[in-house]
């Protein structure tokens, strides 16, 4: 199969070196699509051959090259490549979040619905052991039928402070942290109880990064980004882009062609996203979601509880013990493969019977083997799974929707009610 790559950032890179490497035998990368072509002679160079470059305004030209395309793009404009593939009749393989709002998701089933081509969502959570673990269990009728949820997820001062200097930061480019974050978390609720969601009501802030907060803070002097900075090396918010090579080819040597700035400081003006959100879902099984994301903790991990009729199962996760104040500027420090005090527990509870901690099987490379089981399924296709991991472009929708009804009930204020299981806001 001939792959085309549209984005050309590094989360592009996985799926890049997988036609280079595992997957070299399923298919060839043939052309390549970005805003900057430093990022991506950065790609020719690494895949060690000339590739077709090409500008957006050339996308469709670039359809006419491949079978597949793969879109990592910023969020706001998926919806754009992903309609414009289908409508070509491609195969469509997409980061998550498939898009950022109710009108684009529209967009995007009815390209889909009409398309000889297909869609996935490349949610890679739902591979990872542990949670593929609690969906067993689930499926398995452990705890009985689920009434309530309860999802925590900590974002540290490494992880989550990354979204406050990058283009994410703006709402309008990625739909906030509810959208591009916790639309990982909303599938895999949706996901674990096989479910959709019927009503949303949240309520968010940002009460840590952006500027007002630094100045309530007395952090009155801060630099517009960390290159030149006078704190780099001794403040951990600075983050020095130079120290990576791989960061600094994709974004500091590519600054001259379209100005992106990969290291603003994390409390300058222009920050309109939510740091502290919290979100009350009801599905269509009658089942509660009481969620809550927090993107400036000292720690980074989750902790999710299901209540059922026949017991509890209670997934704890500690995948950073604690955030080293060098991070910023050491590229290594802020890596959490093999992180020193990291942990994972997943306990059945069920009634009259001995807690059991239920055993969670490792796989070779990230996130427990979990992103080599997603490689496989995009690039092979899905074996006979029974826990039906393969995220289509409804799955993705329903993501969306939840996290695009939150951010709306932050701004109305009111709950927001969903139909057409899941994929479409009431009133809209």
């Amino acid at each position: 199969m001939r792959y085309a790559f549209v984005g050309l950032g590094h989360r592009a890179q996985m799926y890049v070196d997988a036609l280079l490497g595992d997957w070299r035998d399923t298919g060839t990368v043939v052309a390549l699509c970005d805003t900057n072509r430093t990022r991506m002679d950065y790609y020719v160079e690494r895949i060690g051959q000339d590739v077709p470059c090409f500008a957006p305004d050339d996308y469709v030209k670039m359809l006419d090259l491949c079978d597949a395309v793969v879109v990592a793009t910023v969020d706001a404009t998926h919806a754009h490549y992903v309609v414009t593939a289908l409508e070509a009749g491609k195969r469509v393989i997409v980061e998550k979040p498939l898009t950022i709002d109710a009108e684009s998701c529209a967009a995007i089933a009815a390209a889909a619905e009409r398309s000889t081509g297909s869609l996935i969502v490349t949610f890679n959570y739902r591979y990872s052991p542990r949670n593929s673990a609690v969906r067993r269990l689930i499926m398995e009728g452990a705890i009985g039928e689920i009434t309530s949820v309860h999802f925590d997820w900590a974002l540290d001062t490494i992880h989550g402070a990354d979204y406050f200097r990058r283009w994410h930061r703006a709402k309008v480019n990625s739909g906030g942290l509810l959208v591009h974050k916790s639309t990982h978390h909303f599938d895999l609720v949706n996901w674990w109880l096989a479910a959709a969601a019927q009503s949303v009501y949240a309520r968010g802030d940002l009460r840590f990064y952006g500027a007002e907060n630094a100045r309530a803070r007395g952090l009155e002097t801060r630099p517009e980004r960390g290159q030149g900075a006078s704190g780099l090396g001794s403040d951990p918010f600075i983050l020095d882009i130079s120290a990576d090579p791989r960061l600094k080819r994709l974004y500091l040597d590519a600054e001259h062609e379209d100005g992106y700035i990969r290291d603003q400081d994390v409390f300058a003006e222009g920050v309109t996203i939510e740091d502290n959100m919290a979100v009350l879902v009801h599905y269509d099984n009658r089942a509660l979601l009481t969620y809550s994301l927090n993107a400036h903790a000292p720690y980074e991990g989750y902790r999710a509880v299901f209540n059922g009729t026949g017991g509890r199962i209670e997934l704890e996760v500690c995948e950073r013990a604690w955030t080293p104040p060098h991070a910023a500027i050491d590229p290594t420090a802020a890596s959490k493969e093999h992180a020193t005090g990291t942990w994972e527990k997943l306990v059945l509870h069920q009634h009259w019977k001995e807690p059991q901690e239920v055993p969670i099987e490792q796989g070779a490379g990230g996130h427990g083997g979990g992103d080599r089981l997603l490689l496989n399924d995009v690039f092979r296709g899905p074996d006979d799974d029974p826990l039906a991991r393969q995220a289509g472009y409804l799955d993705g929708i329903r993501s969306v929707m939840v996290g695009a009804s939150a951010n709306e009930s932050i701004r109305t204020g009111r709950p927001i009610h969903l139909v057409d299981g899941g994929t479409r806001m009431a009133d809209s």
